[in-house]
């Protein structure tokens, strides 16, 4: 006698199932903007059956959140203690590729964890941190081992910050290969030949309007989009809140605003650099050197471009998305002109991977703007980009 038709049986690992499909909605679109109906979809079930599992979409981001560094300790374990750089480097490329949809949680959602949870995560991820300058230091023993550490990690983990499409394999010999390339350059010695950088200037804000945008950027990166009022910028300015209309439809406009501005501003410093340079390795020195002066100049707003893009409705986000890919295909055309053994996709990964050593390396050195530090950085990206 054959068995009715029946439900199908809930997976074990359905808490599991969940977790990725947040961590994956997350880091694409950002903490307010992921929906637990949304997540629910992801895993194919209703967003009634999501709550059995976490009471809040807040508490499930704090999971995701220590999931991913939960792994990177996890696999560090597993590595000797008499582990070389190769071996500890190669544990963290391997989880960072493999879960690189939901690795976005940890570079710019965990600012939203709450003061209880926030000390955790950076209590793991300083031991990542500690076990990676460990083998740094051991394989070149030189006093800015943590700052070619967590440069390296930033290499490593820029994979979670674009949509390259790249087999697995190949991505990781990839990244392993610049994260290597980094944790055993000598950044303070190197010095740039390049004349120094002169970006654009930020314009004065002469108008009400400017005002308004000078006024949101620093309060967007402190306390990040979501969590700023109408009436905090308003107040930042001298306004009535409702006054605000007259200048932007919404506090979303004022975002785009800056989304817009510092896309301009990366575009301006670019085509500058690439003035009078002569030769395909210079004009990668020159972007770098831009790129890293851009991001000591600019913290404020660059934090807030590449955070609060991914949030943004599809509409608004589509000429800015083309503007990234318009100077990401700068430097690609470059990168393969020094290097034409790299394919166009794995010239982005590694541009990418160069920006992501600039965004570590710049939070090490607390985005403090020396011509030393200046040079170390664009060192850094340089050895990323294995030129």
């Amino acid at each position: 006698m054959t068995a009715g038709p029946t439900s199908a049986a809930r997976p074990r690992n359905r808490r599991q199932l969940i977790i990725e499909a947040a961590g994956r909605a997350f880091s694409d679109v950002g903490y307010h903007a992921a929906s637990m109906e949304k997540i629910a979809a992801g895993v194919g079930i209703t967003a009634a059956a999501l709550y059995r599992h976490f009471p809040n979409k807040y508490a499930l981001f704090a999971e995701c959140a220590d999931v991913m560094a939960d792994r990177l300790v996890a696999a560090l374990a597993e590595v000797p203690p008499d582990g070389d750089l190769a071996e500890v480097l190669a544990s963290v490329t391997r989880v960072s590729v493999a879960h690189r949809a939901s690795g976005g949680v940890y570079r710019w959602e965990a600012r939203y964890l709450d003061d209880e949870d926030r000390p955790r995560l950076r209590a793991k991820f300083a031991q990542v941190v500690g076990r990676v300058d460990e083998a740094v230091r051991a394989g070149r023993p030189l006093p800015d081992g943590r700052l070619r550490a967590v440069a390296a990690l930033g290499v490593i983990g820029s994979i979670a910050m674009h949509h390259t499409s790249i087999a697995q394999r190949r991505c990781e010999e990839l990244l392993l290969a610049s994260a290597l390339r980094v944790a055993t350059s000598d950044p303070f010695t190197a010095r740039d030949s390049a004349r120094p950088v002169e970006l654009p200037a930020l314009p004065v804000p002469r108008t009400r309007r400017a005002e308004i945008l000078a006024a949101a950027v620093p309060l967007f990166a402190r306390d990040g989009f979501a969590h700023v009022t109408n009436g905090q910028i308003a107040e930042a300015v001298g306004l009535a809140p409702s006054a605000l209309y007259r200048h932007y439809p919404g506090k979303v406009d004022i975002l785009v605003a800056a989304c817009l501005q510092a896309a301009g501003l990366l575009a301006q410093g670019a085509e500058r650099s690439l003035r009078e340079v002569t030769g395909p390795r210079a004009a990668v020195g020159a972007l770098a050197a831009t790129y890293v002066a851009y991001s000591f100049e600019h913290t404020a707003l660059n934090s807030v471009a590449e955070a609060e893009l991914p949030g943004l409705p599809a509409d608004l986000r589509r000429s800015l998305v083309v503007a990234q890919r318009e100077h990401i295909a700068v430097w690609e055309q470059q990168l393969r002109l020094v290097r034409p053994e790299l394919d166009p996709r794995q010239a982005r990964v590694l541009v990418h991977a160069g920006f992501g050593a600039v965004v570590e390396a710049g939070r090490e050195l607390r985005w403090r703007d020396t011509p030393a530090h200046r040079d170390a950085v664009t060192a850094l990206v340089v050895s990323a980009l294995g030129v």
